[in-house]
């Protein structure tokens, strides 16, 4: 059972989250990022964590904004919050003596680590799972409600039996966005993963995000896998391949 917390976000309201314990010796801990609407409780994030944690790496995964259990208004939130947010997570754990070393981030996530990891003194390792690019490759989930948010200044995203509110600020944050530049100075290790059959976002940007990068740098092709881990063993088998790798940074 993991320890249900609660921390305050970077734009003012309480984000919940859970810490999955390791039942053994502490190899290290960890924070883990959750794709554009999931939360921490999706299977993604939970069974990774959840799997890191048998393997010895404590993991805090948080609802972000206006998901699961945490407050405020999704609406109200963007790439640029998602990233602050990331950094308050560390930061919190950190404040319990709890020194984090591993960002781990699934899809719209993978991209938020790979830009807060540049506020996170202590973080040595980063793993991307199934992540764009560039954070603009979300408009894909939206492109049929960009002409009338512009219009109106939002609309309802129905998303994975939600229905969220999506706000012009939203598409200008993303749009600025740019990762390349964080990529390519990120001076931490990062571990690269994706599937080549991923038809939410394709294995370039895979590609891209590795070879933006410099070393220490790894790939790993999750065969078989779709993008949301929902497969069986699919999650616990990525997670199995981060703990191994991110041994020496621990």
């Amino acid at each position: 059972m993991g320890e249900r917390v609660i921390f305050a976000s970077s734009s003012g309201p309480n984000l919940c989250g859970v810490i999955d314990h390791p039942d053994g010796d502490v190899r290290g801990w960890g924070v883990f990022a959750h794709g554009f609407t999931l939360g921490k409780d999706s299977p993604a994030a939970s069974r990774m964590c959840k799997q890191l944690a048998a393997e010895g790496i404590g993991m805090l995964r948080f609802d972000n904004l206006g998901l699961g259990d945490s407050e405020g208004d999704w609406g109200d939130g963007s790439f640029s919050h998602k990233v602050a947010d990331t950094v308050r997570a560390v930061e919190y754990m950190n404040a319990g003596g709890r020194e984090v070393r591993l960002l781990v981030g699934h899809s719209f996530g993978g991209s938020a680590v790979l830009a807060a990891a540049h506020e996170c003194p202590t973080v040595a390792a980063v793993a991307s799972v199934a992540a764009p690019y560039q954070p603009a490759h979300v408009e894909n989930i939206y492109d049929a409600l960009v002409q009338r948010i512009e219009e109106e200044g939002e609309a309802r995203l129905h998303i994975g039996g939600k229905a969220l509110t999506l706000r012009r600020h939203f598409i200008d944050d993303v749009r600025k966005a740019d990762l390349r530049e964080r990529i390519h100075t990120l001076r931490r290790a990062l571990l690269v993963m994706h599937s080549p059959t991923d038809n939410t976002v394709g294995i370039a940007n895979a590609s891209d995000i590795f070879q933006c990068a410099r070393h220490p740098r790894s790939f790993v092709s999750l065969e078989g896998a779709d993008h949301l881990l929902t497969g069986k063993n699919q999650a616990a088998r990525a997670a199995r391949i981060i703990s191994a790798w991110a041994d020496p940074y621990l």
